[in-house]
């Protein structure tokens, strides 16, 4: 048994080292599929693995594999069917039950373990007390992310959910998990320290996220897929397995780091995004320099046609309302029929575009547009100068010029600069308000021409006009 032991765990070190050549391999969208593959592969020989182990020291009954096997058959069921039917619109929604099942299990495993008989009294503070940083973070991202996944699908409301005493409901939360963590390390075998701290942490979990408004969810799930990944570590510990710790804490500082960019990006702290209060709508209005209802120009799709064909150089900025209508392959045909006739054509790809850290990338990729087209905003910012067309479809605050100045919900937030190409074209269904619910002064600018469509009719309608220009 002994060399079994020593082998799975030699395969457990290649499986982690294969985890970081696999987070490596996504830096870059070229390469990021292969480093999926591998991420994925690598796993499915743990989990083998971990069969084998198990197998080997003979330590459950046949019921014991029965709902073993029932798991993991079921669970490779739901993940293949989600892999093939969610649409890449549901990505964070699906991205947070993934953070919600991960967190859960973690969690699940330090409870198993200090509910083993005969065992909790015996544990010493190398494993109670992970168990109950295990147990804290591992509950909050269950419940957190099942919140934060119910407010993207449009089950629970996507407002800033605030009810009388909740900031100081969370302020004393936090504040519990202290003394139950304590005391579950003085009293492993307290099982009221040990469902309390359950209970108090799947609470918090509710009450963090219930405040954050819609427009900060793409930082909530990065904030929540790091709690994820340090519940696996302390899980790691629980088990003194190091596979567990060196993924867990990949996840943990992948998420952090992301979660940190992208905060940067809205120019918001993480402090101030869990209190929340950002994207209800129920800030003033940004004004758009008077107290007269603001005008905009409405044009055809041969009107945007001549600008696109007679254009030198092109920039897309897709937004939430490409992936609501999934017209990214539309895009793609219309950005080929330019690039073939000629014309320069690049993507300004916002930090926050969509509703997840990298949605918009995984969209275009989809639609096999080519990498040295996506350019980031710094990037591309200097750009639009001269571009003689910026053609926005869908995207809102993140080209809203009123990011530039103090006093509204989006101030000081990074925006694209589309206000300073030489035309701007816009496509909208309507002049809905984005999640910061304030308007767009983009919209009403002299050289912007609004395209009332939906995203996917719209540009089949330009490509198809284009065609008849260049052809």
């Amino acid at each position: 048994m002994d060399t079994v032991s020593h082998a799975v765990h030699y395969i457990f070190l290649a499986a982690a080292a294969c985890f970081v050549m696999g987070l490596h391999l996504m830096n870059h969208p070229r390469t990021a599929r292969r480093g999926n593959t591998l991420s994925a592969g690598a796993m499915a020989v743990a989990i083998a693995a971990t069969a084998w182990l198990i197998l080997g020291e003979n330590v459950i009954s046949t019921t014991g594999w029965l709902v073993l096997t029932s798991g993991g058959v079921l669970g490779a069921a739901l993940g293949l069917w989600a892999a093939r039917e969610i649409r890449m619109t549901a990505m964070p929604q699906l991205v947070s039950l993934f953070n919600a099942v991960g967190g859960g299990a973690a969690a699940l495993i330090a409870v198993g373990d200090l509910l083993q008989t005969g065992h909790p009294a015996a544990l010493g503070a190398r494993v109670s007390l992970p168990g109950a940083l295990d147990i804290v973070i591992g509950a909050v991202t269950f419940s957190g992310s099942l919140i934060a996944a119910g407010k993207l699908q449009g089950v629970v409301s996507g407002a800033p959910v605030v009810f009388p005493g909740a900031r100081l409901l969370n302020v004393l939360l936090p504040a519990s998990f202290v003394v139950g963590t304590v005391w579950l390390v003085l009293a492993p075998d307290s099982r009221v320290a040990l469902y309390g701290l359950v209970a108090v942490a799947l609470l918090f979990g509710v009450t963090m996220v219930l405040p954050i408004g819609g427009a900060d969810m793409p930082v909530v799930i990065s904030l929540l897929n790091a709690f994820t990944g340090s519940a696996v570590a302390m899980a790691g510990f629980v088990l003194d397995e190091t596979a567990l710790i060196i993924a867990g804490m990949l996840v943990s500082a992948s998420g952090g780091i992301l979660t940190k960019l992208m905060a940067d990006a809205m120019n918001r702290s993480i402090a101030n995004i869990v209190i929340g209060g950002f994207g209800t709508g129920d800030s003033t209005p940004a004004a758009t320099g008077s107290g007269a209802p603001a005008q905009v120009r409405s044009i055809s799709a041969d009107d945007v046609a001549i600008q696109l064909a007679y254009a030198s150089k092109v920039i897309f900025v897709p937004g939430y309302g490409l992936a609501a209508a999934q017209a990214q392959h539309e895009l793609g045909d219309l950005a080929k029929v330019l690039t073939d006739h000629g014309i320069d054509v690049s993507y300004a790809v916002h930090p926050v575009a969509g509703r997840m850290p990298g949605h918009m990338n995984v969209l275009l990729a989809e639609a096999n547009v080519p990498y040295t087209q996506l350019k980031e905003m710094d990037d591309v910012n200097p750009e639009f100068p001269q571009a003689d067309v910026a053609l926005v479809i869908g995207a809102n605050d993140v080209t809203n010029p009123i990011a530039r100045r103090p006093g509204n919900a989006i101030s000081g937030m990074p925006i694209l600069d589309v206000d300073q190409a030489k035309s701007v074209i816009v496509i909208k269904r309507s002049m809905g308000h984005g999640y910061a619910g304030v308007d767009n002064e983009l919209y009403t600018d002299p050289k912007t021409g609004m395209f009332f469509a939906d995203a996917k009719k719209g540009l089949s309608e330009l490509k198809a006009a284009v065609g008849e220009f260049v052809g």
